[in-house]
C-alpha cells in the first residue's frame, strides 16, 4: 500500500510539473500616464520569458494625434541572465524612457483606468467594452464603447506551421447620432514585432481629461503562440475625442 501511495504521489507531481511547464508567459500591464497636455500615452509591460527564464520590461510611448510610437521608442529590455531580477530590467526601462518623458509627469498625469479586465477574467466579453470616462454621477459624458473583432490572417507567411493567426479590427461606437461606427484601426497585415498571434481582448480603457474629456487609450491584450503555452503581450490604441 505504502508503494502504491508514493507512486501516486510521484505520479501528481510529475502532472503539477507538465501544469506549470505549459503555464506560457503573461506580461503584467502598468499603465503609466499621459504627458500633462495629453499628446503622449505611456505603458509597460514586463515579466518573465517563458523557455529562457529572462526578465523583461517594455515601455511604449504613443503619440495620440497620430496613434504612432515617439522617436526612440519602444523601449525594450531583457536582461539574459537567468539570474537577473525582474526589478532591474524594469528599472533599466525606465532609466531608458527619462529620456523621453519623464516619470513624474506620466505619474502626475496619469489618467482614469475607466475599465479593467485582466486576462484572467472569464465572466465578461473580450471583444465590447462600455465605459463612463470619468468617475462623475451623474455622468457628464456619454458612455465611451468599443468593439473588437478578429481578423484571420492565416496567410502570414512567417507563421504558417503554428495554426490559426489573426489581426484585428477596432471600433468605437458613439453613444449618440443613431450609434455611428468609427472605424480606430484595422489590420491588413500582422506587423513582424507582434510575433504570431491567434487571438485579442480588450484588457483596459484608460481616460485623459483637461477642462473636459480629451483622449483615450484603449489597451488590448494579445494572444501569441509561445515556447512553453500560449502569450500575453498589450498593445494600445489612441485617440482623441
Amino acid at each position: 500500500m505504502r508503494t502504491l501511495v508514493l507512486f501516486a504521489v510521484c505520479l501528481l507531481a510529475q502532472f503539477a510539473t507538465l501544469v506549470a511547464v505549459r503555464a506560457g508567459d503573461v506580461a503584467e500591464l502598468e499603465i503609466l500616464g499621459f504627458t500633462k497636455d495629453g499628446g503622449v500615452f505611456a505603458f509597460e509591460e514586463y515579466g518573465v520569458q517563458d523557455g529562457s527564464g529572462f526578465p523583461y520590461a517594455n515601455r511604449y510611448y504613443i503619440d495620440i494625434n497620430d496613434d504612432t510610437f515617439l522617436k526612440g521608442t519602444p523601449i525594450k529590455v531583457r536582461l539574459d541572465d537567468e539570474n537577473a531580477t525582474l526589478e532591474a530590467a524594469r528599472l533599466q526601462a525606465r532609466q531608458k524612457g527619462e529620456a523621453i518623458v519623464s516619470q513624474a509627469e506620466l505619474t502626475a498625469n496619469r489618467g482614469i483606468t475607466a475599465g479593467f479586465n485582466p486576462v484572467t477574467e472569464l465572466s465578461v466579453d473580450p471583444f465590447r467594452m462600455v465605459v463612463n470616462p470619468r468617475p462623475i454621477f451623474s455622468p457628464v459624458d456619454p458612455p465611451l464603447e468599443f468593439r473588437l473583432d478578429e481578423i484571420a490572417r492565416n496567410d502570414t507567411e512567417r507563421c504558417q506551421s503554428l495554426g490559426e493567426i489573426n489581426g484585428f479590427r477596432l471600433l468605437r461606437i458613439e453613444a449618440k447620432d443613431g450609434g455611428q461606427t468609427h472605424l480606430l484601426h484595422e489590420d491588413k497585415s500582422i506587423p513582424q514585432s507582434r510575433g504570431c498571434p491567434n487571438g485579442y481582448q480588450i484588457g483596459a480603457v484608460q481616460t485623459f481629461s483637461l477642462d473636459s474629456l480629451s483622449a483615450y487609450a484603449v489597451l488590448i491584450a494579445v494572444r501569441q503562440y509561445g515556447f512553453e503555452g500560449p502569450d500575453f503581450r498589450w498593445i494600445a490604441v489612441t485617440g482623441r475625442l
